[in-house]
């Protein structure tokens, strides 16, 4: 494809992805101050996390429409329904309804991610698939930068958190523009005209198991981080909705560098060992940063943002590049459930102990324990994908 295609269509996946982490993140923000508005304990802050992480388990039936119908109409569809559906969680009159309805909006929100990476790998070139991935996670961060930019929203009246779920609304025009102007992938098209291309593509199970044990480990240790992040500077460290969002965006802004560096370094130098270090690093400083206060907790949480944006594009792109066109948005999607899935048992598993009087450093030290064993599974088992096109990394399309 010409590059001028290549930059079409990065520009629309970079804008469908704001939508996404808008969405992604609300729950996130916002739990914490809904928990203390209907009474709710730090276990129950971790259990409704976690079942609307459980929500996940509704993506990879919906992606694996888009191995038939196509991608294009996938996304559009959860694009359009993923911003309503979230926007209902400000009329929840119960901790249980809004738990509820986030556990139906944020997975309709991962279907747009799953087809964002789909999409993505299917068209970018081999020279470029991991940075073209790490620049559509920078522009995912306006959605996510939105929701926190706005929590102070949340300190300024009983019950107002409810406003960000509103706002919601205001990334519906994002879906008009994708409708208007996505177009199908050229590899799906092929493989539709394949006979049989869908019954005779096979997903290696060897690959299968270890992309899904690395994103279960991975989210372990990461959703428990970026969940109880909130908590533990309004408790701990007595931060007011202000203080927390200007500790959010002003230590996650330098993670910008990391997934520009990271896209890089992985289609130039490779994915493995790039992946495997800046994960076992960046995991290891963000746990620090909850045994830390002031400067140094700062400066953790920065440079372990900034590692971890390094492994995003390096280890993301494995999801899409492992699976056979015919499979892909199934297999994606089935990794990205396994993720959310090991997010909500460690949400779980922090919420038991911190409520147990474990304090967040002793949980955080524990959890750090699952990403680093992820990057010793990279380096011995993750082959090394990078200058490979996807007919050669996956045989099976070899056909189309």
């Amino acid at each position: 494809m010409a590059r001028g295609g290549e930059r079409r269509i990065l520009l629309l996946l970079a804008l469908a992805s704001i939508p996404f982490a808008y969405v992604n993140t609300l729950f996130t923000q916002t739990v914490s101050f809904a928990a203390d508005d209907f009474g709710r304990s730090d276990s129950d802050i971790g259990f409704g996390a976690a079942i609307v992480r459980w929500g996940v388990l509704i993506v990879p039936p919906i992606a694996l429409l888009a191995d038939r119908v196509g991608r294009r109409t996938v996304l559009l569809a959860a694009a359009w329904a993923s911003p309503v559906l979230a926007a209902v969680g400000a009329l929840a009159p119960s901790y249980g309804w809004l738990v509820a309805s986030q556990a139906i909006a944020r997975p309709l929100a991962l279907v747009i991610n799953v087809m964002i990476l789909v999409i993505l790998t299917e068209e970018m070139s081999s020279e470029s698939r991991a940075r073209s991935l790490g620049y559509v996670a920078i522009a995912s961060s306006v959605g996510a930068g939105a929701a926190v930019a706005a929590l102070p929203l949340a300190d300024t009246a009983d019950g107002a958190w409810r406003l960000l779920y509103v706002l919601s609304l205001a990334w519906l025009p994002v879906a008009f523009v994708l409708q208007k102007n996505v177009r199908e992938t050229v590899r799906f098209v092929r493989v539709q005209t394949i006979a049989d291309a869908a019954r005779t593509a096979k997903v290696s199970r060897s690959r299968f198991t270890t992309q899904v044990v690395a994103a279960f480990l991975t989210s372990v240790f990461i959703g428990s981080a970026s969940v109880y992040l909130v908590n533990y500077l309004r408790d701990v460290r007595n931060y007011d909705a202000l203080g927390v969002s200007l500790f959010t965006i002003g230590t996650a802004l330098p993670a910008g560098a990391g997934l520009i560096l990271g896209g890089r370094l992985a289609d130039l130098r490779g994915r493995r060992i790039a992946g495997a270090a800046s994960l076992a690093v960046g995991s290891l400083l963000v746990a620090a940063s909850y045994a830390t206060s002031g400067a140094t907790m700062w400066l953790a949480e920065m440079i372990g943002g900034v590692c971890l944006g390094i492994a995003h594009p390096a280890l993301g792109v494995y999801r899409g590049e492992m699976f056979p066109t015919a499979r892909r948005s199934g297999g994606a999607a089935t990794v990205t459930a396994s993720n959310l899935i090991g997010g909500s048992v460690g949400l779980i598993l922090a919420g038991q102990l911190l409520d147990a009087g474990w304090s967040y450093a002793r949980v955080m030290r524990m959890l750090a324990l699952a990403p680093l064993i992820v990057s010793v599974l990279v380096v011995v088992s993750f082959p090394e994908t990078a200058h490979r096109e996807l007919e050669e990394i996956s045989p099976d399309d070899a056909g189309a």
